[in-house]
């Protein structure tokens, strides 16, 4: 099946490919190889699909006009709303609930009559960093089994890197697209915060929730972008602003040096001369840049996460919906079984530390100083971005690492965010693209950051950088099953 979701589409129109056989070679795929990996929570009943695939092929066969990618297959992070579909989160809280209605990317996905496989894994409401959080099963990374695909969107980045599907929908909070993107050797994208509707997300961190997509390809990114970002009148913070103008020629690459030093491992450190190569080789000017504040990031994030976690997570309560415990004494013996039973061990920490960050006497000297420190944060990307056109950074400080090496340690799941949350904090768009492979064989990308409402070009000089890169991400294991 073709690679990217452009080729597909262009294998439907000419008639080469018929709907039916592109969601056959999915199924396909998904039967050869999901009982390893584990990238999907549910999937979709399969006479279901069949049946629109079978419309579509239909419609084009009598010379209808259709959408460019209709009939081209997709799947969604499980905790994106698809009406009648399990929308657990990962979590027990919500094992059996059904959405009543669609996220807003979810009916534009279904505007464009794209065939959603399914609901993909993640941790616990987007607890984690390795998608082995979740409450059902862990994901595998599709490069080794043995090794973790990244988190918290993992089961996204598993079915595309898996050859399920080209394309899916994930969400970045502090990395979640980005991390798992770059351990699974594709490309993703964090975009600019309020340019993708949070409606229908389930919120984790409602001032840097964002919905990304993922795929084989810069341009797919670009593609699927177009098709799920614009204002919605149900996101109150959803914003779209014109592409920017083209910036200076040539194109400025400010490089985040301090960012490429330790506690990165050498693998990652090779990141930088990869992409400075390939920079080169675009013509473009390249400068050294010191992002101020970089160090407070992590502190900064996790506490305003948690806070946030905290309070959005309140109204899972064992009343309303979701869990109940089978037995109380009273309401609040109700609650309190409930939340315990449900919540796993890293959702239950993160509720304790965002309750006592934000509670009474600890707000200024926790909340309100991490608040601060994100404006200057902000504030230093800013002055960087009036220099340069994009900056590169690191996204991880290591490549994948083995499935249960951290599980049992959240402060080593913690740092292994250092270098992904500066940019949420920060509201900007920034694109993982591979670069290379570690000594070990496992991909390793880096993340090119862009100025807000710059999306649409960064992901165009993303493109353009990694044709130079010539990053071949198929692994091994699926390459010949897929004809590719």
């Amino acid at each position: 099946m073709p690679a990217t979701a452009r080729q597909l589409a262009e294998s439907l129109a000419a008639r080469e490919l018929t709907s039916m056989d592109a969601l056959q070679r999915s199924f396909d795929a998904i039967d050869a190889h999901e009982g390893d990996i584990g990238a999907f929570l549910s999937t979709t009943d399969r006479d279901l699909l069949r049946s629109q695939a079978e419309g579509i092929d239909q419609a084009r066969a009598r010379g209808d006009t259709l959408p460019r990618f209709a009939g081209v297959p997709i799947a969604v992070k499980d905790n994106i709303a698809v009406q009648g579909e399990r929308l657990t989160c990962g979590s027990r809280m919500l094992e059996h609930y059904r959405s009543p209605f669609d996220a807003t990317v979810v009916g534009r996905l279904k505007d464009h009559q794209l065939l959603l496989l399914g609901k993909t894994n993640m941790d616990e409401f987007g607890f984690g960093s390795s998608t082995e959080n979740s409450a059902f099963h862990r994901t595998a990374n599709p490069w080794n089994k043995n090794f973790v695909p990244g988190g918290t969107s993992g089961g996204s980045a598993a079915a595309v890197a898996a050859g399920y599907c080209p394309w899916t929908l994930g969400s970045d909070t502090g990395g979640s697209v980005r991390q798992p993107a770059s351990f699974c050797g594709i490309a993703g994208l964090r975009p600019t915060y309020g340019r993708v509707s949070r409606y229908g997300l389930v919120a984790y961190c409602s001032s840097m929730d964002t919905v990304g997509p993922l795929a084989n390809d810069c341009s797919d990114l670009l593609e699927l972008l177009k098709i799920i970002q614009g204002v919605d009148p149900f996101d109150a913070t959803s914003s779209f602003r014109s592409p920017s103008a083209p910036g200076a020629s040539p194109t400025r690459l400010g490089v985040l040096e301090e960012l490429f030093a330790p506690p990165c491992t050498p693998d990652v450190v090779h990141g930088r001369e990869v992409i400075e190569k390939a920079a080169s080789a675009c013509g473009w000017r390249l400068s050294s840049f010191k992002l101020d504040y970089a160090s407070e990031a992590l502190a900064a994030y996790y506490i305003i996460a948690s806070v946030e976690a905290a309070s959005n997570l309140a109204r899972y309560d064992g009343v309303r919906y979701g869990y109940r415990a089978a037995e109380g004494s009273s309401w609040h013996d109700l609650v309190t079984r409930s939340r315990s039973e449900a919540f796993g061990d890293e959702a239950q920490r993160r509720i304790l530390l965002g309750t006592f960050a934000a509670s009474a006497g600890y707000t200024d000297k926790y909340y309100e100083t991490a608040c601060r420190a994100r404006r200057l944060i902000h504030n230093a990307y800013m002055r960087l971005l009036d220099t340069c056109d994009v900056l590169v950074a690191p996204i991880s400080p290591s490549p994948a690492w083995r499935l249960g090496e951290k599980a049992s340690d959240p402060m080593e799941m913690y740092l292994s965010d250092v270098l992904s949350v500066s940019v949420p904090l920060a509201g900007l768009p920034a694109v993982a693209i591979p670069s290379h492979l570690s000594a070990e064989g496992l991909p390793i990308g880096v993340q090119l950051i862009g100025k807000p409402h710059s999306d649409e070009s960064l992901l165009e000089l993303a493109a353009l950088i990694s044709k130079h890169v010539g990053f071949q991400n198929v692994p091994r294991h699926h390459a010949a099953s897929n004809g590719l």
